[in-house]
């Protein structure tokens, strides 16, 4: 606020800017929000019932601890058809849970008049493959920490740089922490 006061003339005025700021946040944080969610579901257009299409999954990921990058990602083979939905369905602790919204999902997708080449190009660049998952960072921060072993914050650079971009001989980059490699405290800044 004493920044505002400087620019804007005054607590009343630095308030009524720092209010308005705030109530416009909202709206756009939602239009951004549903905008990427869109994508990652492969829908070029807007259509009743969309939202909660995509509120339905994100309930069902996470009471089948799906993991959510991995689902958005997979999504974009199943997206061809149910032949490619056997990766898919393996993240759900319930796989009819994930059968059920997919049902859904693929009559929404009829609807769209977009080819299955241009919805997987638009998927695969909304869902990345990877991403800085804290147990990657944790074991790259103590390799070069404790043994001076500065190759594992170059790999997970690599992939991490290139998040979209299938690397297969990478996979490992992909997977969530087994049991043993859950971080349990994260600091500001890895």
């Amino acid at each position: 606020m004493p920044l505002l006061q400087e620019e804007e003339g005054g607590e009343e005025a630095a308030l009524s800017s720092a209010t308005e700021a705030l109530t416009a946040f909202a709206p756009q944080f939602e239009a951004a929000h549903w905008t990427g969610l869109r994508r990652k579901l492969g829908f070029f257009t807007d259509a009743e019932g969309d939202k909660a299409l995509a509120e339905d999954l994100l309930q069902r990921m996470a009471v089948n601890r799906a993991d959510f990058t991995l689902t958005f990602r997979r999504l974009c083979q199943a997206a061809a058809g149910p032949e490619h939905d056997r990766p898919v369905r393996a993240l759900f602790a319930m796989p009819s849970s994930y059968d059920e919204w997919a049902a859904g999902w693929r009559r929404r997708l009829q609807q769209e008049s977009a080819s299955a080449e241009d919805r997987a190009s638009l998927m695969r660049q909304a869902n990345p493959v990877f991403i800085p998952r804290n147990h990657l960072v944790e074991a790259a921060l103590k390799a070069a920490v404790e043994r001076q072993d500065f190759k594992p914050f170059a790999e997970l650079l690599d992939v991490v740089t290139h998040p979209f971009e299938d690397k297969p001989d990478r996979e490992s980059f992909t997977l969530p922490a087994r049991a043993e490699e859950r971080v349990e405290h994260t600091f500001c800044g890895t």
